[in-house]
């Protein structure tokens, strides 16, 4: 595990990709690969690669997860709105027509996200102003490395005066969510069976 670097863009990219399905491979759901990663991933490292860390493995190092997050966001979503808001829609002009094998979080909703940043100014927002994205591939999963990731976020975030962050996850995705109770993430109260979110302190 280490911080992020510049050229480890892709290789997070990647690992969105092949995690964004409630934990699963996402290749070839959507009509461009990039997508998710787009919405999920990116943002973060071009916003705030200071709070970025990867897990890698190999020679040549090849990324297999990471977290990421951002201190405030609230400034993050005035951000996406005029810096990355015209970057996202050149990208993803329009959305694909479905598929036969089109997922419960369709290629429209996704690009309807990517367009609407104030998705994330939840109710907490003032008490958990932080939020997080975190991904392992299987092959480091079960290793202490998702806490440890998760536990560094919070100390760089501590030390940077922030109080507390929250995160959202699919609520399919089980495992993900008996994670974060592991961690001491609580529920927060605009948590729902269907768009769980959950919080914790950073220190």
């Amino acid at each position: 595990m280490r911080p992020y670097r510049p050229d480890d863009r892709d290789g997070v990219a990647h690992v969105c990709l092949l995690t964004a399905r409630a934990g699963g491979d996402a290749t070839g759901v959507y009509s461009d690969d990039s997508l998710m990663p787009d919405v999920y991933a990116l943002p973060y490292v071009d916003r705030a690669p200071e709070f970025a860390w990867v897990v890698v493995t190999g020679s040549p190092e090849r990324v297999v997860g990471y977290v990421i997050g951002v201190p405030d966001t609230a400034e993050f979503i005035d951000w996406w709105g005029s810096e990355y808001l015209p970057v996202f829609d050149a990208r993803h002009p329009e959305a694909a027509p479905p598929t036969e094998a089109n997922p419960a979080y369709s290629e429209a909703s996704l690009i309807a996200d990517g367009r609407n940043p104030e998705r994330m100014r939840i109710p907490e927002l003032a008490d958990y102003p932080a939020h997080l994205h975190i991904d392992l591939l299987p092959e480091a999963q079960r290793r202490g490395l998702g806490r440890r990731l998760v536990d560094t976020l919070r100390a760089a975030l501590a030390e940077a005066g922030v109080s507390a962050l929250h995160l959202g996850y699919a609520a399919e995705n089980e495992n993900a969510g008996a994670f974060y109770a592991r961690l001491g993430f609580h529920p927060l109260p605009s948590s729902t069976e269907t768009a769980p979110r959950v919080g914790i302190a950073t220190a």
